[in-house]
């Protein structure tokens, strides 16, 4: 690579603003927050550790314990909190990102996705959030075990390794994925566990895809071409 002065250095890397609305990506694996409280847009919720600068007056508030609910601090009992987020408010420019995975933003208009809780980088306020259980104990042993469910209208920021696929999911006909793989899915479909566990797996020897997510029904699944290891914190 050739070198650059600090002047080009600082021109071509320097941010631009796009007037896009409240959320920008500023680069792949940057997104930009604009909170503007006279435009109704003065708060947003994150990932815990995602800031990486801001401008302005902003504050962090962490996610109180019943923010969410008695069911849903259950279950951050239970999971190690699950997706940890904290609340951003004030007036600023916010950029968020999560250990230079790609960032992705989708736009709900009144519908639902589960998103892997170590997958959500950001969302807009007013939309609804919920962290959702498997049914099978059996999906702790691959970290898939608690995921959350976000509906309404509003942009979700999702994070990934890589590019994202997306696979259709066709009743009959059922996909199945990794669940370290796995970083979300439409709110139409509730995924089971597959699990092959043998005798050799026990001993250590079995092929390392011994828990799989079946969808069966009509949506999509969205994988990753990596597998995380969810069982370590984000923190």
């Amino acid at each position: 690579m050739t070198a650059v002065t600090l002047r080009e250095f600082v021109e071509q890397t320097k941010d631009v603003a796009r007037n896009q609305g409240m959320f920008e990506l500023e680069t792949e694996h940057t997104l930009q927050v604009n909170l503007q409280p006279s435009a109704g847009s003065g708060l947003v919720w994150i990932k815990l550790g995602s800031m990486i600068a801001y401008r302005g007056q902003i504050q962090f508030e962490r996610e109180g314990m019943l923010d969410r609910g008695i069911g849903n601090l259950l279950k951050k009992a239970i999971s190690g909190e699950g997706a940890r987020l904290s609340k951003a408010r004030g007036h600023g420019m916010l950029y968020l990102a999560d250990k230079g995975k790609r960032v992705t933003l989708l736009r709900l208009e009144g519908e639902s996705i589960f998103v892997n809780g170590n997958d959500l980088l950001a969302f807009q306020d007013g939309i609804a959030n919920e962290i959702t259980m498997m049914r099978k104990i059996s999906a702790i042993a691959s970290g898939g075990l608690f995921n959350v469910r976000l509906s309404g209208s509003g942009i979700v920021a999702v994070t990934t390794h890589h590019r994202p696929i997306t696979l259709a999911v066709t009743r009959g006909q059922p996909v199945y994925t990794d669940p370290q793989a796995t970083v979300a899915w439409s709110g139409s479909l509730t995924p089971d566990f597959k699990t092959d566990i043998q005798f050799k797996t026990l001993l250590g020897r079995g092929s390392g895809e011994s828990f799989q997510m079946c969808f069966d029904g009509d949506g999509f699944v969205i994988v990753q071409p990596y597998e995380e290891d969810m069982l370590q914190s984000d923190g």
